[in-house]
């Protein structure tokens, strides 16, 4: 029988899955996070006896891949158009402020420029420094195409575990 407990529990976990999209572009929100709140929401509101070793298993295993997602894409593309280590903190930096700049565009228009004034000021041409820019934007949609489809997959195994 459902409870309004129940009801309400099911309203927060969903609202912290429809966070978790909009962490995507806000990284001020930690999307991988909101899943597990709403994950453990579930356990120990709802039904600790739902989920199995292999959902949690599973759930571990995506989070892992969503991190190294991210980290790989920005890795992948800065690196090979020639970003220096500057040019990477740079992006990192420009994703925080640019998500409280020019919302939700911030954390496209702030990164670019950050990685492209440091990478003049670390003695490339521009072209070379609009390189690396342009390369930071790719590994952000990359990264971000990347890790929405993991915490997609994170949600259809949580919800194959608790529906089936």
């Amino acid at each position: 029988m459902v409870t309004i407990v129940d009801i309400i529990f099911w309203i927060i976990i969903i609202a912290c899955f429809i966070l978790s999209f909009v962490g995507l572009i806000y990284p001020i929100i930690p999307a991988v996070l909101m899943i597990w709140i709403g994950v453990v929401l579930y356990h120990f509101g709802i039904n600790p006896n739902e989920l199995s070793w292999i959902s949690w298993t599973m759930l571990v295993v995506l989070t892992i891949l969503l991190f190294l997602a991210d980290y790989l894409a920005n890795l992948h593309f800065v690196d090979k158009a020639g970003g220096t280590k500057w040019g990477m903190r740079a992006a990192a930096i420009g994703l925080i402020v640019g998500s409280f700049v020019i919302p939700p565009f911030g954390v496209i228009i702030v990164p670019f420029a950050l990685v492209l004034f440091t990478e003049i000021i670390q003695k490339k041409t521009l072209r070379g420094s609009m390189k690396v820019a342009f390369a930071t934007f790719i590994a952000f949609l990359s990264g971000t195409f990347a890790k929405g489809v993991i915490q997609l997959l994170m949600m259809i195994v949580f919800f194959f575990a608790v529906l089936f």
